[in-house]
């Protein structure tokens, strides 16, 4: 089933299934899932001048979104029976669902079970707001935005304006975030065929919550994301964002978002826990169990998994000490366990995963290989660190460190990096395993329960 329209796949949760999807499959995912042709594009992306890659770039993105005028037609309960389609039809042990997170992806290919997002983007085409016109960003989009949530009655809408990290693509659409209040019918189905009673149900939740302007019973506007700026820089200003404001010539030296009058779970990555009392009447009436797993950061979960990878590679008889570090939607399950690699995941390429990385390496035996894929979303966001620091990072190897497919001379606007990185990750890591079979749930659980709360991550059993 193709996706329907609007729908992003170059995004974290559309992203994070296809890849699942595609390791459960015995497949890749190579090139964010794209064709060979799109990928081949993209690989000779570095021979065009950089404004005209970011153009390029930007109207590509722009390409999967809607017209405002078609917003009527859209359903989320599309996206879930497009989700469904991927996976293979089979009986599974657990499902996971929920929030987006790279690092338990890990875990769902370590189980062998599909991941059901919650969240979803659905971008919506526009050519009249100004990326720092915070004000104007939102009435623009009021009438827009509240025709989309009148057609979605089981879903909520987070509409998201951030001009720090997405700068290229709002100068032509708008993000809007989706977030399932009760379990969709597509999934509901899904899980009936392919989970029998006494299966559990894996809950991912996220608690990250974030300064919003109420619009709506079930519609929010967010200004700011997760990553960049602190939320105070977001609000008031200060010289970082002077300063990157500055550099893009803009007439403003500071945004001047609506005022917040509440938080609510943030856009991308935190859990709506409408959610959750669907998911224990839907436990209760199949039998089946509910684990929930509980976090603040999206990347509680990263140095907990690759703990967990590195026990099972000694286990599994691997004889490397290698670590690949993802970021964003650039992971890989499929050939993290084919080299026998350890998976760290970063929400983005910003100066907080930078440090989470950086935290990581200090406390755990050091690595003698570490390789990193490394976002490239083109703009010189608020605190982007520089490409050196991320070169001294895989530095701290103690064989050989290295940016898979990355050209340091064209970061952060380097794109045919999206064509490159898994292909580079297959041919400079030639040691091959075969893919394990899938692990016992309990093996899985019982590690992140002994081991979860130094990591802030919960296991709570239902």
């Amino acid at each position: 089933m193709r996706a329907p329209p609007g729908t992003a796949k170059f995004d974290s949760s559309a992203g994070m299934a296809m890849a699942v999807a595609r390791y459960l499959e015995g497949r890749d995912f190579s090139g964010l899932g794209q064709p060979a042709l799109v990928q081949r594009l993209a690989r000779v992306a570095d021979y065009v001048p950089r404004h005209l890659r970011e153009r390029v770039f930007a109207h590509l993105g722009a390409q999967e979104g809607v017209k405002p005028r078609n917003i009527d037609k859209l359903r989320t309960t599309d996206i879930a029976r497009w989700v469904r389609s991927m996976y293979p039809q089979r009986s599974y042990p657990a499902a996971m669902i929920g929030s987006s997170n790279g690092a338990l992806t890990h875990i769902a290919a370590a189980l062998g079970i599909p991941w059901l997002p919650q969240t979803f983007l659905t971008l919506v085409r526009q050519s009249h707001v100004h990326p720092d016109d915070a004000h104007h960003a939102m009435q623009a989009e009021r009438e827009t935005a509240a025709r989309f949530v009148a057609a979605n009655p089981d879903s909520q809408l987070h509409h998201m304006h951030d001009p720090s990290q997405d700068r290229l693509m709002l100068q032509l659409i708008t993000y809007y975030r989706s977030k399932f209040r009760v379990v969709p019918p597509a999934y509901r189905d899904f899980l009936a065929a392919t989970l029998a009673p006494g299966s559990t149900l894996l809950v991912v939740e996220c608690e990250r919550r974030w300064p919003t302007k109420r619009l709506g019973e079930r519609y929010v506007y967010q200004f700011g994301a997760e990553g960049g700026p602190t939320p105070r820089e977001y609000f008031e200003g200060g010289p970082r964002v002077a300063e990157y404001l500055e550099r893009h010539d803009s007439p403003v030296r500071r945004w001047e978002p609506p005022a917040p009058d509440g938080e609510s779970p943030e856009a991308e990555w935190g859990f709506e826990p409408a959610m959750r009392d669907d998911l224990q009447a839907l436990a209760r009436e199949r039998n089946y169990r509910l684990v929930r797993l509980v976090f603040e950061d999206p990347e509680d979960p990263s140095a907990l998994v690759a703990d967990f990878y590195r026990e099972w590679n000694r286990r599994r008889g691997v004889r490397g000490n290698r670590l690949v570090i993802e970021s964003f939607v650039l992971l890989e399950p499929h050939w993290v366990l084919r080299t026998g690699s350890v998976p760290f995941w970063m929400t983005f390429n910003m100066k907080p995963s930078l440090e989470r990385v950086q935290r990581y390496l200090d406390a755990v035996e050091p690595y003698d290989e570490i390789f990193l894929m490394l976002f490239a979303h083109g703009v010189n966001s608020v605190g982007l660190p520089p490409i050196e620091d991320w070169q001294k990072l895989v530095g701290r190897a103690r064989v050989r460190g290295e940016l898979l497919g990355l050209e340091p001379r064209t970061y952060p606007a380097h794109f045919a990096h999206f064509g490159r990185y898994s292909q580079v990750l297959r041919s400079r890591v030639p040691s091959r395993y075969p893919l394990p079979a899938p692990l016992p749930l309990e093996e899985v659980l019982g590690f992140l329960e002994r081991h979860g709360p130094r990591h802030g991550v919960r296991v709570e059993r239902e």
